[in-house]
C-alpha cells in the first residue's frame, strides 16, 4: 500500500499519505471535461483537492475519536472514497464492537455536518448557485460540488461495504460470534459486491445521460481497490500473528565482548547479514553496537573499546513472541536488529534483511499448503 501512494502531510501526529488513485481520479475527470469549458485542468484540479478535503476531514474524525478511546491511528493512506488507517498495537489487537462503531461512524458525521454548514450558507447567501441542480459535482460549479463532496463521501462510508464505514460496523457486528478475519473476509465478500453493482449501476446510468454517473463508477472501482488492500492487510496479519519467532530468527550470527576494541570489533564484523551486534559479557547481554557506530566513533575518538560505545538500552524478543508483534517493534524502534532471549540466556539474533527473506518464503510455503488442502489445521507451534 505505501508503494503505491506519496506522503503529504502530517496532522496531530498522523502520517497521511495519497494513493495514486487520486491523480487517476484527476485525469479522468480532466478527460471527460474536456472542451465543456474554459480553465478545464485547473477546475478539475480543484474539484479533485475539494474530494481530497472530504476525505482528509473524514479521517480526522476517525481519529480524534479513536484517540479518545484510547486508540492512536500512526498514519492513514487517503482513496478518493475513504481512508485505510494503520493503527497501534493496542488496536492491531482488535477493537470491542462499541468502539468499531463509535470511531467508524465519527467520519460521515463530520461530512454531514460541513455539508450542512456549507449548504445552508449557500441557500441564504448564495440562492443563484442553485444547490440541488444536476451534476452535483461538476468542476464548473465548485462551491456546489462542496457540498456535495462532503455529501458523498458521507454517504459512500455508510454502505454495508468493507473496508467502508459501515462494513466496518457491520464487520465488528459478525465478528461478535466468530473471530475477526473470518468476519473481515466476508465483509470484504460483501464490500465486492457493493463495488460491482456501483460501477454496472453508474456504467449503465453513465451511458444514457450525463458525466455526472462517473462518480458512481469511480466510487465502485475505488471500492474495489480498497477492499482488496484491506483483504491482503488482513490476510498477511493473520498469517504474521500464526508465525513464531523461532521460526525466523537466526542462530549463526557474531556476538561481540565490551572488551573488543573497536578496530577488532570492526575486522569481526563482517557477516553481511547484521548490521547491529549483541554484546556480550559471559552469559550476559549487556548491550547492543551497530557497525556504524564503531566506525564513527573510530573516526571520532580513535580507538576505544566496544563498551564505551555500545547502547546499554535496547530491544528484545521472546523465542514464542508473534512476528506481527516484533515487526510493529521493529517499525517504531527503526532498529535493524533485536535479539531473541529466551530466559537469561541469548538464543538468536533478528535482522530486518534476514526477517524479510524469511518473511516471503513462509508466506510463499503458507499459501501453497493452503491452496493444496484447504481443510488443513494450522500447523502447531
Amino acid at each position: 500500500m505505501r508503494r503505491w501512494s506519496i506522503p503529504v502531510i502530517d496532522i496531530f501526529g498522523i502520517h497521511f499519505r495519497v494513493h495514486f488513485s487520486f491523480p487517476l481520479m484527476f485525469c479522468l475527470v480532466w478527460y471527460l471535461e474536456n472542451g465543456h469549458g474554459p480553465q478545464v485542468g485547473l477546475r478539475s484540479f480543484i474539484l479533485v483537492l475539494l474530494v481530497f478535503f472530504a476525505v482528509l476531514v473524514h479521517e480526522l474524525g476517525h481519529a480524534v475519536v479513536a484517540a479518545r478511546n484510547g486508540i492512536t491511528v500512526r498514519s492513514v493512506v487517503l482513496l478518493p472514497i475513504a481512508g485505510i488507517s494503520l493503527l497501534d498495537e493496542q488496536a492491531q489487537r482488535g477493537l470491542d464492537a462499541r468502539r468499531e462503531i463509535h470511531i467508524s461512524l465519527a467520519g460521515p458525521f463530520v461530512n454531514l455536518v460541513l455539508a450542512v454548514f456549507a449548504g445552508t450558507s449557500i441557500l441564504i447567501f448564495r440562492p443563484q448557485i442553485h444547490l440541488f441542480s444536476f451534476p452535483w459535482l461538476t468542476p464548473f460549479d465548485l462551491a456546489r460540488s462542496f457540498v456535495w463532496a462532503q455529501l458523498f463521501v458521507a454517504a459512500l462510508n455508510m454502505l454495508p461495504a468493507y473496508p467502508l464505514d459501515g462494513g466496518r460496523i457491520l464487520r465488528a457486528l459478525l465478528a461478535r460470534s466468530g473471530d475477526q478475519v473470518t468476519a473481515t473476509r466476508r465483509a470484504v465478500s460483501i464490500g465486492q459486491f457493493f463495488s460491482l453493482a456501483l460501477f454496472l449501476s453508474g456504467g449503465v446510468a453513465f451511458l444514457g445521460s450525463s458525466s455526472n454517473n462517473l462518480w458512481i463508477m469511480m466510487a465502485g472501482v475505488f471500492l474495489f481497490l480498497a477492499a482488496q488492500l484491506e483483504d491482503r492487510s488482513m490476510i498477511l496479519q493473520a498469517v504474521l500473528e500464526r508465525v513464531r519467532v523461532r521460526e525466523v530468527m537466526i542462530t549463526d550470527f557474531t556476538t561481540l565482548s565490551p572488551a573488543d576494541t573497536l578496530a577488532d570489533a570492526l575486522q569481526r564484523s563482517v557477516e553481511p547479514h547484521q548490521e547491529e551486534f549483541p554484546v556480550v559479557r559471559g552469559t550476559d547481554m549487556v548491550g547492543v553496537i551497530s557497525r556504524q557506530q564503531m566506525a564513527e566513533c573510530m573516526q571520532e575518538e580513535g580507538n576505544g573499546y566496544v563498551q564505551s560505545a555500545m547502547r546499554r538500552e535496547y530491544l528484545v524478543a521472546g523465542p514464542q513472541e508473534s512476528l506481527a508483534a516484533v515487526l510493529r517493534r521493529i517499525g517504531r524502534s527503526g532498529l535493524a536488529m533485536i535479539p531473541v532471549v529466551e530466559g537469561e540466556y541469548l538464543v538468536g539474533i533478528i535482522t530486518f534483511q534476514n526477517l524479510m527473506r524469511k518473511l516471503t518464503a513462509l508466506s510463499l510455503r503458507r499459501t501453497t499448503s493452503t491452496s493444496s488442502s484447504p481443510n488443513a489445521p494450522a500447523p502447531q507451534q
